[in-house]
């Protein structure tokens, strides 16, 4: 963490919808007049599409199962580097992987990356948005409650893959996990990269399939190290997500949002600003789903402000 160089990361499986909450904070930004640093996790794939394909191909050849989550297919170790060196500098390499509607303002085909580049010394923050902006890269974790009951206090174990002890999170001002419940998450998944990547509903299962194992391993560990999550839950039936047809809508979910430090806000006003919204836990308030961009402008906004007046101040 730094307060001269403060670190925001969204973090959230693929289709778990972490490009609307980059979009909030867009908003936010904007509005505010913050300049940011926008990193997308998919800058970090060890490898473009096509080589990707092969790769995958030449290990299930071998009978061997790649981690798609994990450190064979991404580099952890450069967002890491990032993190660490935009912490203590403001700067850092990124580059940009090329999607199927951005070919043509790039000039390089879908699937391959711009060249890296550095960040200007002069943004304010640095925003993440992906996969990985809080894994920490070991086999064995579990939380150890400091004084503080600060769950971000970790006892960590090398990995018995080779890994020299990646830990992203430690580097994170404001970690923000968005999850919605999982048969959500595979109706969105399995609808976005029919209509978006041209892919069937079957290779699209298969794909979700292949990869649960090490989406337990290096997705969901992320979840108890943030600082708020906001989890979408659907308030119609989702019980086989193979057979949707349609992604439930915001006005077809209610939104749980998770705070680490409740003591922090002030959960009256939230009540009152949100129409709606309840308490179902200390630390829980429960919104509306079509309300989720207005709780994250109402709950993130002053969050952002404290960032930028301790960088001020620094």
């Amino acid at each position: 963490m730094s307060e001269k160089y403060p670190i925001v990361a969204v973090t959230g499986s693929s289709g778990a919808g972490t490009t609307t909450v980059r979009h909030a904070f867009q908003d936010i930004f904007r509005r505010e007049g913050i300049s940011g640093a926008f990193v997308e996790g998919n800058a970090f794939l060890r490898y473009d599409r096509k080589e990707m394909e092969r790769v995958i191909r030449e290990a299930q050849a071998q009978g061997k199962a790649l981690r798609h989550f994990g450190p064979e297919l991404n580099q952890f170790e450069r967002i890491e580097a990032l993190f660490k060196e935009y912490s203590e500098r403001g700067t850092g390499e990124v580059r940009h992987y090329v999607t199927e509607s951005e070919f043509e303002q790039f000039g390089l085909p879908p699937g391959t990356f711009t060249p890296w580049r550095q960040i200007p010394v002069d943004t304010d923050l640095l925003f993440y948005e992906g996969m990985h902006g809080g894994v920490v890269a070991r086999t064995w974790t579990r939380r150890k409650m400091s004084p503080s009951h600060n769950p971000r206090v970790i006892e960590r174990r090398n990995a018995e893959d080779g890994n020299n002890g990646v830990d992203v999170a430690q580097y994170v001002d404001l970690l923000i996990g968005v999850v919605p419940v999982v048969n959500l998450e595979w109706i969105q998944k399995i609808h976005r990269d029919t209509s978006v990547k041209g892919q069937s509903p079957e290779a699209v299962t298969h794909t979700i399939l292949r990869r649960l194992r090490n989406y337990t391993f290096y997705i969901t560990p992320q979840f108890s190290l943030t600082d708020i999550n906001f989890q979408r839950v659907p308030v119609v039936d989702t019980s086989n997500p193979f057979i949707a047809r349609d992604v439930p809508t915001p006005d077809e979910s209610i939104v749980v949002i998770r705070f680490r430090e409740p003591a922090k806000f002030h959960f009256p006003n939230l009540l009152r600003r949100i129409q709606d919204s309840f308490m179902s836990r200390p630390n829980t308030i429960v919104i509306p789903g079509g309300k989720m961009d207005l709780a994250m402008e109402i709950i993130c906004t002053p969050l952002v402000h404290e960032l930028l007046e301790k960088k001020k101040n620094k």
